[in-house]
Parts: C-alpha cells; sequence; structure tokens
C-alpha cells in the first residue's frame, strides 16, 4: 500500500475561508485514511498568523513562487512529514489557498478512468508562471544525449527560452571531450565502432579463409593510431552536428560549469574561470556520471572508459579491472584486435545479468584467448622500466601490464552541484538523485538519465525520459516513462541481447512452479565453416509465464544480438506471449529465427542443441 499524501494547513481560527477549506480536508482525511493525511496549523489572530508567515519568512522557504506573493488564509502545502510544526525543508509543493484548496478536493473525489489511470501522472506543482522575470523558462544542466533531447523538446513543445549547461571536466588522466556526453564521446559510440573493428580483424584472420579469402590472411595488421584518428574525427563530426542542432532548434548552448545558489539561480563558470549568474523557472539536471576510481595504493595510475578511446597509442599489454559490462566489451575488443588482454574479476561477471549467460559469455572470452584472473582484486599498481605498471594482486601474485584500465562501477557527477543549497539529498553512495517521475523534492528541479535513482544506464532511457518530462512539462501529456522491459545489449566478443526478467530475476519472484524456460543452442551459419567460431555456440531462450503464457524474459546470444533484440522490445511491451512467437513465421536462414522456433523446455531434460538446416 503507497503512502497517503501529507497536506498542512495553516490559518488563524476565526478565518471563514482557513474553517472551510480546513473542513473539507478534514473530511476527506476521515474517510479516506489511507490516501490523505491532513495536519492543521492554527493561528490565534491574524497578526500572529501573518507574522509567522510573512514576517518570519515561511511562505519564502517554499520553491514555489506563487507562495512567496501569498497574504491570505488559508496556506496549504504538501510535505514529506506530518509534523507538528511546519519544517521548511520538509515541504513538496505549495497547493495554495482556499479555492485552490476545494479545487484539490473536488479532483481528489473525482472518478477516474482506471484503464488509463497508471497511464497518466500528476506532477507536484512547481509553480511555473509563463509571466515569470527569469532568465530562461528551462535550463538543462548536462549536453549529454538525455540533456540535449530534453531541450530540444521542450522548445517543440512551447518553452520560450531554454539553455544547456554543457562543461566537460576532465578525467584524472587528463582526457577531455566535447558536447554530446558520455555514449558519444567515451561511450557507446566509440565502443561499437571499436568492437566492430574486432570483428572485421577476426573475420580476416579466422573466417576468410574458409570462404575462398586466403589472400586476406597473410598480414592483417592492425593500426590502433589510424583507427583511433578516424573514430575522434567522427566523434568531432558529431559534436559540431549537436550544437548545430541546438541552435536550430533554438536552444542556447552555454560551454560552463553550473552549481546551484538557490531553486531558480545557478553560478556558472567558465573555461577561463570567470563567474555569473542565470536564473531559470525549471531545471532539468542530466549530468550523468563518471568512472568509479580504483582506491588502492597507486590506483591513480589506471585509466577509465573515459581514457581508453583517446590513447594517441596502442595500449598494449592490457589489464581490464572488473566484471562489468565496460569492462568485458573493452577486453572484448582489445583482445579481439590482438594486444595481450586480462580481466581481473572480484566475484561474478555481469552482475544483474542472466547468470546462465553470463557464464556462457565468460566461457566464450576464454576461449577466445581472454585471460582471467578471478577472485583477486589489485592492491598495489606502480611503476617500472618505464611507464610499465607492475601490478600486485590481493592474492599477492604480480604481472607487468602496459595499461591498467578500470571499469568496477559509475557514480552521478552530482558532488559539486550545490544540491545542498536547493534541499536535495542525492544518495550517498553513488551520488544519484531520488526523484519521482523525473521530479525532485525541489518541485521545480528535476533529473533524467543516469544521475537518476533507479533509473537504468543507457543512453536511449535517457533520452526518452527526457521527452516525455518536456511533454509533461511544457505540453499536456500526463504520460510517464515507461521504465519495464527495456531491450539492451552487452558488446561482448559474443554478443548478448536482453529484454524482462532474467531466469534468476523470474524465479525469484514468480516461484519455480510457475515459471517454465524455453532454451536452445545453436551454431549461427555464417560461422559454421570457420574451425575457430564453430567450436563454440549461439543461444537463447525464453522465460515463460505457466499460468498466462506470458513471455517474462527474452534472452539472445549470437551474431548482431542488438539487431535481433531491438523488435522484442516493442512485442514484450505489447504483452507478448509464447503462442505469439510460436505462431511466428521465422526468416530463413537468420540466427533471429531461433528464438520463434523454440520448443524444448528446461523442465524436460531434453537435449537442446538445435538440429537440422
Amino acid at each position: 500500500m503507497s503512502s497517503p499524501n501529507i497536506l498542512h494547513i495553516a490559518g488563524w481560527n476565526s478565518c471563514g475561508f482557513y474553517q472551510r477549506a480546513s473542513g473539507c480536508l478534514g473530511s476527506l482525511a476521515t474517510l479516506f485514511p489511507t490516501r490523505l493525511k491532513v495536519v492543521d496549523h492554527n493561528f490565534d489572530s491574524r497578526d500572529d498568523y501573518r507574522n509567522w508567515l510573512i514576517d518570519g519568512g515561511f511562505r519564502d522557504e517554499v520553491p514555489d513562487t506563487r507562495a512567496h506573493k501569498h497574504t491570505s488564509s488559508p496556506f496549504v502545502w504538501t510535505s514529506k512529514r506530518p509534523t507538528a510544526k511546519p519544517i521548511s525543508k520538509d515541504i513538496l509543493g505549495f497547493v495554495g489557498g482556499c479555492d485552490d484548496t476545494l479545487d484539490f478536493c473536488r479532483k481528489f473525489c473525482s472518478p477516474k478512468d482506471e484503464a488509463n489511470s497508471e497511464n497518466e501522472v500528476t506532477m507536484v506543482d512547481d509553480g511555473f508562471d509563463a509571466s515569470h522575470e527569469y532568465d530562461y523558462d528551462l535550463v538543462v544542466i548536462g549536453g549529454g544525449s538525455g540533456g540535449l533531447a530534453a531541450s530540444k523538446e521542450a522548445v517543440k513543445q512551447g518553452a520560450k527560452k531554454v539553455a544547456v549547461l554543457d562543461y566537460v571536466k576532465p578525467s584524472p588522466a587528463g582526457t577531455q571531450w566535447g558536447l554530446g556526453g558520455t555514449c558519444v564521446n567515451v561511450g557507446c559510440i566509440p565502443k561499437k565502432l571499436m568492437h566492430n573493428a574486432a570483428i572485421i580483424k577476426q573475420t580476416l584472420t579466422e573466417d576468410a579463409a574458409p570462404f575462398g579469402l586466403s589472400s586476406l590472411v597473410a598480414e592483417s595488421q592492425h593500426s590502433w593510431e589510424e583507427m583511433r584518428q578516424n573514430i575522434q574525427n567522427h566523434i568531432r563530426g558529431l559534436n559540431f552536428k549537436y550544437r548545430v542542432n541546438l541552435r536550430e532548434n533554438d536552444v542556447k548552448y552555454l560551454n560552463k560549469l553550473g552549481k546551484f545558489k538557490d531553486a531558480h539561480t545557478v553560478e556558472v563558470t567558465d573555461k577561463k574561470g570567470e563567474t555569473s549568474e542565470i536564473t531559470a523557472a525549471r531545471f532539468v539536471i542530466a549530468v550523468g556520471g563518471r568512472p568509479t576510481n580504483l582506491d588502492c595504493e597507486g590506483g591513480d595510475l589506471a585509466i577509465s572508459s573515459d581514457d581508453v578511446f583517446a590513447l594517441e597509442k596502442s595500449p598494449g599489454k592490457t589489464l581490464c579491472v572488473g566484471a562489468s559490462y565496460i569492462s568485458l566489451e573493452c577486453a572484448g575488443f582489445l583482445a579481439g584486435l590482438g594486444y595481450d588482454t586480462t580481466v581481473a574479476v572480484r566475484s561474478i561477471l555481469l552482475r544483474g545479468f542472466d547468470r546462465e549467460c553470463a557464464d556462457k559469455i565468460g566461457d566464450y572470452m576464454k576461449g577466445h584467448g581472454i585471460n582471467f584472473r578471478e577472485k583477486v582484486v589489485p592492491k598495489k599498481l606502480e611503476k617500472i622500466d618505464g611507464d610499465r605498471i607492475q601490478v600486485t594482486f590481493s592474492d599477492d601474485s604480480q604481472d607487468v601490464y602496459d595499461t591498467v584500465l578500470v571499469a568496477i562501477g559509475r557514480s552521478a557527477d552530482t558532488g559539486k552541484l550545490g544540491l545542498e543549497n536547493v534541499g536535495i539529498t542525492p544518495n550517498a553512495r553513488n551520488g544519484k538523485i531520488p526523484v519521482v517521475h523525473e521530479q525532485t523534492c525541489t518541485p521545480n528541479i528535476y533529473a533524467i538519465g543516469d544521475v537518476m535513482e533507479g533509473c537504468p544506464e543507457l543512453t536511449p532511457v535517457a533520452i526518452q525520459s527526457g521527452l516525455a518530462l518536456s511533454r509533461r512539462m511544457f505540453g499536456k501529456s500526463k504520460e510517464p516513462m515507461d521504465y519495464k522491459n527495456i531491450c539492451t545489449t552487452v558488446f561482448t566478443p559474443i554478443e548478448y541481447g536482453t529484454v524482462g526478467y532474467s531466469e534468476d530475476e523470474a524465479l525469484e519472484k514468480f516461484g519455480k512452479e510457475s515459471i517454465e524456460v524455453y532454451h536452445k543452442s545453436f551454431v549461427p551459419l555464417e560461422w559454421s565453416l570457420s574451425s575457430d567460431t564453430r567450436t563454440h555456440q549461439g543461444f537463447t531462450k525464453v522465460i515463460v509465464d505457466k499460468n498466462n503464457g506470458k513471455v517474462l524474459g527474452i534472452h539472445f546470444l549470437g551474431p548482431s544480438a542488438g539487431e535481433v533484440m531491438q523488435g522484442y522490445g516493442t512485442a514484450m511491451k505489447k504483452g507478448i506471449t509464447f503462442q505469439d512467437l510460436e505462431n511466428t513465421v521465422g526468416i530463413h536462414p537468420t540466427s533471429a529465427e531461433e528464438i520463434v522456433t523454440l520448443s524444448v523446455t528446461k523442465s524436460s531434460g531434453k537435449d537442446a542443441a538445435a538440429g537440422g538446416c
């Protein structure tokens, strides 16, 4: 059961408007105790009330600017807690006076369309008034994919003045980049291109000869420097396009670092260190995250994913620290390009993903020459022989590497945003901001993307949530962002696409007796002539609720996993059943058809290997 709404009402005892509003709220609280709790703050006289509200400054502590001009009785607001004494830092939103409170009561009692109610959200009133005197209707702090999408959509929905603040602080190793955020500069884009480079090299060295192209195999040398330069040129082109796109959409680009002074003011610092202030009716925090540093002696000698794609020279023999998807993806393309690569794993691979699929990825990577040091972490890094790095592990073993790349997690980049000045307390462990439908506890300040507590750290999620938020802020939409059944792909040497529940999650939530798992191992046709790849197999499985036949999760290991999985994201949102899959005619010959031809269940104990053509 959800917690009740908590409303506070203040006024003086003999005020008729206060008595009327208080009586209505009290009746609703009596009738609906699980949905509404009312705290009454009554004053003996009009002067006592005004001394508290105006002279005492309580109204000025409310983020909603409407409250700052309120002089009449009652004064009604929503709060985190039903405290006997009004506490300004607990304020969630401003309701208003008597008429506003009665309107609240009418809406509270109005019948709702239950079929559509879960697809609509009611935001806490953030006090937006189109006639405000701030510099901007909206300022987005962060120029990544989510922030750019939110800013442009806000203009499209009617916002008159919108700005994006974007300033890239150098990584500890000194790497900087341009507009566009992590994905474009130091994430998805360069990662996918380097992953593709590894696939091309593998095709030339391992797969070409069986297809009659042996002349290509002789000398397939790879130039890190040439690849890096071409990728960086591509990224710089994207940076430029994003700036042009902002200008074409009437969004002001400010290459400045922002810090909150209050709920409507940020202090901004440019690259010369000069400061100024800008104001806005609304803010969206979209600063994303940064890699967690290696916490051990000499940890500053390691680089992160913020640095690897811009390395001037080849990384050479590399240690990837961590079992995250970022660590395994980097290890995969480095090894595929021919570099001696080791992964240091503290516990398990790909925590949070399907355990069976994660283990198969590990086996595939080991079979393709990637070394694993298991159950260890680095405890000391030191330079030897010039620029080489000697690593001492927690089991006291040692090895020497040219590069140590750490990928042990990420934290939201909120430490210097001045959140303490606007009443927002981020998660102490990861810096992420708690929100309800992207709205923080300070109603005119919102958060999207990786900075948001509970949000999947995926670029398309940030984009979609930014679009949905702007449509609610400046359009007429009440549609929430749907964070369920989001597809993702891990670009390891054998790609892994997934949507919905893992088998482990389904067992925990629904119980063993309620789920069925259909699974199959198969050799992708394009692997069938190569002795190097045909020793490995692709794999797929579908997790089904036996009670209603609904598909709970789909998992696929094989070539082009992202392309295979994307369409199933739509199907999952539409409530696809296993019978729907069975009734779908596959495209032959493809690996994707293996999903719609599944027939063997785990509970049957039968061989899951595919046969025939």
